[in-house]
C-alpha cells in the first residue's frame, strides 16, 4: 500500500512542540486509514480534515496506549514520515494533563519527580499520624490511635480541595475540546466504553501490543478493569460507612460481614492485584512508545495506588496487635498523598479519559 498526501509540516522537520507533532502525524494517519477499526481515535480522527489544537487534545485523552497502531503502521522509522502515534499522543496527552492543571506548575513538578516526592509525602504524613496518634485520646479500633474528629479535620480538606482543582481543570478541557451540553445518554455511553475498557480490546477482542513486541494480550486491560473497580469498591466502602456513622450513628469498627468491609476487602485485593499486573507489564513495555520524561510519575502513581491497597488489607489483618499503630500511619500517610497528587498524577488521567469519552458520544451525534 503506498500513501500519497500532502503534509501541512515537512515530515524531515523535527517539531519540538507536542500538540504541532502529534498533528502532524494525525494528518497522515488521516490519509491512510489503515488503523481504523482499533480503538476510538481513528473512527474521530476521520471526522476531521484540519485539526485543530483543542482535536488534538480531546484525540490524545481519547487514546489509551495500547500501541496496536505502532506495530501495524508501516509509515515507523526507518520511513521517512517516521510515525510514532502513540508516543506522539501520549506526549500531547501529559502535556495536556499540566498546561490545564490548577494550580499549573504541580502537575509538570510531579510528573517528572513524583517516586520521589510520593516517597516523601507518605513517610512525612505517616510520622504526623504516628505523632498524633501518640496524644492521649479515647475511642474503640483505631479511633484509639486517632480520633474521629481529627480524622474529619486531616482529610475532608484533603478529599474536597483535590476534587474542586479537579473541577477548575476539566471546566478548561472541555471548554479546550469543544464539548456541548451533557445528557445522560452520553454519560451512559461514555460509562459503557470505560467499565468494559472497550479501547483496550484491540478492535476484535484480540488485546493489545503494550508490552513489547507484537503480541496482542488482554493483561492491560484485565490489569486496568481491576484497578477501576477495585478502587470504585473502596470508595464505596468508604461511603458506606460515612453513612453508617452519620445516618445510622454507628461509628466504626465494624465485622467483616459488614457493608464497609465486604466492600473494601475485595476492593483492596483488586487493588493490589491491578496494580502489581500493571507494574509488571510497564517493566515489559517500551518506553520509546511511552510519554518521555514523565516515567517517574507514572511509576508513583501505580505504586503509590497499590500501597494504599495494600496497607488498607495489612491493616485489617494486623488489627488489634503491636503493629496497629505504624501500619494505620502508614495506609493514612498514603491515602493522604494519594487524595492529594491525585490533580497533578496520571489518577487525573482517569477523569479527562472519560471526559474525552463523554465527548466521543457527543461527536458521534453530530454535537
Amino acid at each position: 500500500m503506498s500513501l500519497d498526501v500532502t503534509l501541512q509540516t515537512d515530515p524531515g522537520v523535527i517539531l519540538h512542540d507536542p500538540v504541532d507533532e502529534a498533528r502532524r502525524q494525525v494528518e497522515i494517519c488521516n490519509a491512510c486509514r489503515y488503523c481504523e477499526g482499533f480503538c476510538s481515535v481513528f473512527p474521530a480522527i476521520t471526522r476531521d480534515k484540519v485539526f485543530a489544537d483543542g482535536d488534538i487534545t480531546q484525540l490524545a485523552n481519547l487514546c489509551h496506549n495500547c500501541r496496536g497502531c505502532y506495530y501495524a503502521c508501516q509509515y515507523t522509522a526507518p520511513h521517512e514520515f517516521d510515525l510514532n502515534l502513540p508516543a506522539a499522543l501520549a506526549e500531547a496527552r501529559a502535556e495536556s494533563w499540566e498546561r490545564l492543571a490548577w494550580p499549573g506548575g504541580i502537575a509538570q513538578m510531579f510528573q517528572r519527580h513524583g517516586t520521589a516526592l510520593a516517597a516523601a509525602l507518605v513517610t512525612g504524613f505517616a510520622l504526623m499520624i504516628l505523632a498524633i496518634s501518640a496524644l492521649p485520646g479515647g475511642g474503640e479500633g483505631f479511633y484509639a490511635w486517632i480520633g474521629h474528629t481529627a480524622m474529619v479535620a486531616i482529610f475532608l480538606p484533603a478529599f474536597v480541595l483535590p476534587l474542586a482543582t479537579l473541577v477548575v481543570s476539566l471546566r478548561r478541557y472541555w471548554a479546550e475540546v469543544g464539548g456541548t451540553r451533557i445528557t445522560l445518554a452520553d454519560l451512559h455511553a461514555a460509562a459503557i466504553s470505560a467499565g468494559r475498557m472497550k479501547n483496550l480490546d484491540g478492535g476484535q477482542g484480540q488485546g493489545c501490543n503494550f508490552e513489547e513486541g507484537e503480541r496482542f494480550t488482554n493483561e492491560r486491560r484485565y490489569a486496568h478493569q481491576a484497578v477501576l473497580w477495585g478502587f470504585l469498591l473502596c470508595f464505596g466502602a468508604t461511603a458506606a460507612g460515612t453513612i453508617l456513622h452519620y445516618v445510622f450513628d454507628s461509628p466504626a469498627p465494624y465485622g467483616f460481614f459488614s457493608v464497609p468491609k465486604l466492600l473494601g476487602v475485595p476492593g483492596g485485593i483488586l487493588l493490589v492485584i491491578g496494580c502489581a499486573g500493571m507494574l509488571v507489564l510497564k517493566s515489559r513495555s517500551d518506553p520509546a512508545l511511552g510519554t518521555p520524561g514523565r516515567g517517574s510519575g507514572e511509576w508513583a502513581f501505580v505504586w503509590l495506588l497499590g500501597l494504599v491497597g495494600l496497607s488498607g488489607l495489612l491493616l485489617y489483618w494486623l488489627r488489634d496487635s503491636v503493629l496497629t499503630g505504624p501500619m494505620l500511619a502508614l495506609h493514612l500517610g498514603s491515602v493522604l498523598t494519594f487524595f492529594l497528587v491525585t490533580p497533578y498524577s496520571k489518577m487525573a488521567h482517569g477523569f479527562y479519559r472519560f471526559a474525552a469519552l463523554v465527548r466521543e458520544a457527543q461527536a458521534k451525534d453530530g454535537r
